[in-house]
């Protein structure tokens, strides 16, 4: 990725935060193995500010979609605890195989981690930490459904481990899905952030579009077409 890359991905700026697009399959930050990483082009995004912008929180290398930075210490901070009390809303897009016999629900499953030898993988877990999720289906066929995915707490994985653990894992995810299909990219999209960060303001509102990867099978399943699944700040 290049610099102009990523700033043509960008979605929101002040004086405190940005909103970027992340495109799927880059990680957010450099890893054990080395390898690109978006924080490697985080000087692009400076701004006139004397450093680099940092992460606030985190999305796996395979999902895209809305990812929020601080831009600078006392930025970091606010934004760390506001997502660590829960309070910025998140809403995923992701496309499951199979169709739950519901229209919405709540995952109510403590997650832990699988092994030491699996590095991040995780599991369901009674003993593990407390992990929900709200979902509620957007649009359907007879084998694949669109949800929405609220993560009310922010574990490892939770959303591919919850969606797989009730029966309609991801498709695209080879790690808790089908790991037998390599063709088809994860289907799971950070489509919208909520982030109540100034006071007596209304909260940072921001849209992320649909990757190009998911556009024609979201369409299909919504009953819209593509084009109209675009990104906007909604403030």
């Amino acid at each position: 990725m290049i610099s102009e890359e990523l700033q043509a991905r960008l979605l929101y700026r002040d004086g405190l935060l940005l909103v970027i697009d992340k495109p799927a399959g880059i990680a957010v930050h450099r890893g054990p193995k080395g390898g690109e990483s978006l924080e490697m082009h985080f000087s692009a995004l400076r701004f006139g500010l004397p450093r680099d912008p940092a992460l606030a929180h985190r999305l796996d290398r395979e999902t895209s979609g809305c990812l929020v930075l601080g831009r600078h210490r006392k930025a970091l901070e606010r934004l760390g605890l506001l997502f660590k009390q829960g309070r910025v809303d998140k809403c995923y897009w992701a496309v499951v195989e199979g169709v739950p016999a519901r229209e919405e629900g709540l995952i109510d499953l403590p997650l832990g981690r699988l092994d030491s030898a699996r590095g991040w993988w995780m599991k369901v877990d009674p003993l593990g930490a407390k992990a929900q999720t709200r979902w509620r289906v957007l649009g359907k066929s007879d084998r694949l459904a669109l949800l929405a995915l609220a993560p009310l707490t922010g574990r490892t994985h939770q959303l591919r481990v919850h969606c797989a653990a009730m029966g309609f894992p991801i498709l695209g995810d080879r790690i808790y899905g089908a790991r037998d299909d390599a063709r088809t990219a994860l289907q799971l999209h950070a489509r919208r952030i909520e982030i109540p960060l100034y006071k007596n303001k209304d909260p940072v509102r921001v849209e992320a579009p649909l990757p190009p990867h998911m556009r024609e099978l979201t369409g299909a399943l919504l009953g819209t077409q593509p084009a109209e699944l675009s990104g906007k700040v909604l403030t």
